[in-house]
């Protein structure tokens, strides 16, 4: 009996460490970020060229998981500081998960450009854009994510490329001209873009106030280390707002149909939650409930084309 009772202690052990390491796993990969960026290359790629692209929607999804990856191994002071989980077994393992995920970079940008080609000039751009910000290759040592301003700009700027930048690359390869689909045209994308553009960088702000902390310590220039938590929560503010309007302006132009406008839901929810989370200080786990509040909402979306409910033809 002692011997059976050793051994399912022993078991439950091993399901805890298992549990342990996928925990931690999913904390250092930001599966909540690889996933908002690979639903919405998804969800804008069915929008802007009629058909679910589901190579780029995997690139975008490893794309990003090497950009946060990467991000992680280069920011352990401020993630450390803001105590984010994971940063001790990044500290540990830095050299090993560099290796690794640059040699999977390396064969990505191979296979994928004989695969579709038309994404490659975008994908070397991202990841760019991304050493830029991760490590200190600018002038005086610094970083992309250090500088004012261009820090949340730069992340804005990664989503755009990849979101909407390899499913348009890709439609509009070679010599055929690209058709969009009804209702769909260049001036739907521009407003979209400036949509997404600003929605987006009000949910990186969301982000820095929470990390106000660690980045005062690492000498990054956000708004809340800057202007202070009151002005930045005005900041967020005024991005979400001013999302809302350009896509309702887009709407009312007759540029923007009825199932991307339906899209002005996602910031307005987000400004109920992140407020509420405010109220008592937000914290990482509030953060990441917004990003998967976005998850939640675009898979609703494609549930309701996939069923063929009203509006898909708006």
């Amino acid at each position: 009996m002692k011997s059976l009772s050793n051994a399912s202690v022993g078991q439950q052990i091993d399901v805890l460490r298992e549990e342990q390491v996928w925990r931690t796993f999913a904390d250092i990969s930001r599966v909540h970020i690889t996933t908002i960026a690979a639903l919405g290359v998804f969800t804008f790629g069915w929008l802007f060229v009629g058909t679910y692209q589901w190579l780029i929607t995997a690139v975008c999804a490893l794309d990003w998981y090497i950009v946060n990856l990467i991000n992680k191994t280069v920011d352990l002071d401020e993630d450390s500081a803001n105590e984010i989980p994971g940063t001790v077994f990044v500290h540990r393992k830095r050299r090993l998960l560099l290796s690794v995920v640059f040699t999977f970079l390396l064969v990505s940008l191979i296979v994928v450009h004989f695969l579709n080609p038309a994404i490659t000039g975008l994908r070397i751009t991202c990841h760019v854009l991304g050493f830029f910000y991760n490590f200190p290759l600018l002038p005086g040592k610094r970083r992309l994510k250090q500088i004012y301003f261009w820090k949340n700009n730069a992340s804005a700027v990664g989503f755009l490329i990849t979101v909407f930048g390899y499913p348009l690359a890709t439609a509009c390869w070679g010599n055929r001209p690209h058709c969009f689909p009804p209702g769909i045209s260049w001036a739907t994308v521009m407003f979209s873009a400036v949509f997404f553009y600003l929605f987006e960088i009000s949910y990186e702000v969301i982000y820095d106030l929470r990390d106000v902390k660690g980045d005062a310590v690492a000498g990054i220039r956000t708004y809340p280390v800057v202007h202070g938590i009151p002005k930045a929560i005005h900041i967020v503010d005024g991005l979400i707002f001013t999302s809302i309007a350009v896509l309702s302006m887009g709407y009312m132009l007759a540029f923007v149909p009825w199932r991307i406008f339906v899209m002005g839901a996602a910031p307005f929810l987000q400004l109920v939650f992140y407020k509420n989370a405010m109220r008592r200080g937000i914290t990482a786990k509030d953060c990441i409930r917004i990003t998967w509040m976005g998850v939640a909402m675009l898979v609703t979306y494609h549930i309701w084309v996939v069923v063929g409910l009203p509006g898909l033809g708006l």
